[in-house]
This record gives C-alpha cells, structure tokens and sequence, in this order.
C-alpha cells in the first residue's frame, strides 16, 4: 500500500513512519530540508509541500493519507489555530478525494469534547460540547467533523482518537514536566488526584495501522492503554524515568483555574507573543478527570494495546541508561 504521512518529522509521525515502513511504501509531506531529513532518516520519501497547499498531484496513486499534522501549541491566535488544524484538514481531505486516494484516516483527539469538565468513561457517544472553551478543543473537533461528514463511497474516511500520548521522543508533555520541574515550577492541582487514560506512541501507531484496513467509513475510535491512573501516579512514574523526582507542592484547581483565566486574559490584552506561565486549557487539563472506553476499537478495529504502560515506562528508564530500545 502507498500511504501519505502528514506530521512525520513530529511524534506520533515520526513513529508511524518507522512502522509503516515496514510492511508499506511511506510518502510524507516535508515543509523544510530539515523535515525532509527527518522524514527520510524514518524510512518514508519526502514529499516537498506543506500543510494548506498539498497539490492533488502529490497523492496520484496514493492508497490512504494519515494525517498526523496539527497545531498542537499551548498557546496562539485564533488564526493559527483555525488554519494549521481546520483549514490544512480540509484542504488535504479536497486534494485526497480528487485525486482518488480511497482512504483518509485523521488523528483525533478527546480533547474535541472537552469543555472543562470531568469526561468519565466516556466513549464514542459522548457528543462534541454546545459551547466550545479552548481554541485546540474547538477546532480539533471541527476537523474531525469535516473528515467524518467527507466519508463516501470510494472515500473512506475514520478519526482515531489517542488520549495523553507519552513515549520515547515525546516532544511536548515529558519534556514540559521535566522544564518545569528543573525550574523549580512544577506544582501539582488537588494533589495530582484526578485519573486518566493514556495511550503509549506506539499504540497509538498500531491503531493507525489497523485503521488503513479496518473500521467503518464516517467513524471516531477512541485508543487507551490498558487502565486508568492517577495523573500523579503517571507523571510521577514518567518523570523518574529521566530520573527526576516532581516536588510535593500542590494547589487547589479552585485557586488556580480562575487565576490561569486572569493571566490568560492580560496575555491577550497587551497582545503577547510568548506562552503565558499557565494557560487555560492546560490548567483545566491537568485539574480534570478524563477517562476513556475504547471497546469500539477493539471490536471493529480489532485493536489491543501492544505495549502496557509498565513495560513502556521500562524502556524509557532502559533508554536513559543508553541502551537502545525500539
């Protein structure tokens, strides 16, 4: 099979190339020499282009497109959010449909339904909220929504949808907490007792994989690790894999939450550049529970986790060590 790759150089890609590679022919879309490098050294061809402008001609003869590509910062303007995760969505989805790709599977996110609350157990049926709070939740799920409602016949079109990627090559959650910590910044809310699903990279990559086969056209599925944790528990336990222990301090999310929305607000107001020291969407995050029912998956995907959250955090701790792990 010959598969499109968006978002390789970054961390879910960069693992699903390597994967893909394997058993298939990978493509994947470079903005920069640097992506191409990166892309390439994965084992995929880079295909020079970037997201908003992927020409039809790019993904001729192309069986299924993967688009891992998002605007994933904590912190940006409408527009950047609106372009890099709606606008790039849609346009890709225009070009893969004209030029006969038979099948698109988009990654997803939970944080499509998250409006603040606690999300317990929740599964594909738990709908998008009324009133969207977060500028990543609201146009994740306007993305999703355009791939879902694109499915038809010859266009097979699924969202997978990870909650709390973690993994070798993180780029963004470990290597925070770990800043953080070293900052002397780190502090947890309500004790770090709220409990969560995760779902380890190379999961996430295995129900990629499934879906270029697998699950029904106009369809979301979530994929979870085996169990929950508490959100101390893991982080914890993901810190010490880089040996480093996170302090004991903690705040109350109901001192914190409106404080991040202060803060968040005068960031806005003098027009900031920089990432404010906490966000909204961050902080609610992290005073959240949000757990996950991924049975539909399993039932019609055919997914299981191939790696538990032990073993995982394992190799990490093998890895920092310097020994070479997969």
């Amino acid at each position: 099979m010959r598969v499109f790759v968006t978002g390789g150089s970054g961390f879910i890609g960069g693992h699903l190339i390597e994967r893909l590679a394997q058993r298939h022919t990978v493509l994947a879309l470079a903005r920069s020499d640097k992506s191409a490098a990166a892309v390439e050294q994965r084992g995929a061809t880079a295909v020079r282009g970037e997201l908003g402008a992927v020409s039809v001609e790019a993904l001729r003869g192309v069986d299924a497109v993967i688009h891992c590509a998002a605007f994933v910062e904590e912190w940006g303007t409408r527009a950047q959010f609106w372009e890099g995760n709606v606008e790039g969505t849609d346009q890709l989805l225009g070009a893969a449909r004209a030029a006969g790709v038979a099948r698109f599977v988009h990654v997803g996110t939970e944080a499509a339904l998250f409006d603040g609350h606690d999300l317990i157990e929740i599964d594909e049926r738990a709908p998008y909220p009324r009133r969207q709070r977060y500028l990543y939740s609201e146009t994740k799920a306007e993305a999703e929504r355009r791939v879902l409602a694109a499915n038809a016949q010859g266009f097979h079109t699924v969202s997978i949808r990870p909650r709390f990627v973690w993994g070798p090559r993180d780029t963004s959650v470990l290597p925070t907490v770990l800043r953080m910590a070293r900052e002397g910044a780190w502090t947890w809310l309500d004790g770090g007792r709220h409990r969560t699903s995760t779902t380890h990279v190379r999961n996430v990559c295995a129900a990629l994989e499934l879906a270029l086969d697998h699950g029904r056209g106009g369809e979301a599925y979530f994929v979870v690790d085996e169990g929950t944790r508490t959100i101390r528990s893991f982080l914890s336990a993901l810190a010490g894999t880089q040996g480093v222990a996170l302090p004991e301090r903690s705040m109350p999310s109901a001192l914190v939450r409106p404080l991040s929305a202060l803060v968040e607000g005068a960031w806005r107001l003098v027009g900031a550049k920089r990432s404010p020291p906490m966000t909204r969407f961050a902080i609610a995050m992290m005073s959240s529970s949000i757990t996950i029912d991924d049975r539909r998956a399993r039932d019609e995907l055919g997914y299981r986790p191939e790696i538990s959250v032990e073993d995982g955090l394992a190799a990490m701790r093998v890895a920092r060590d310097g020994v070479t792990t997969a």
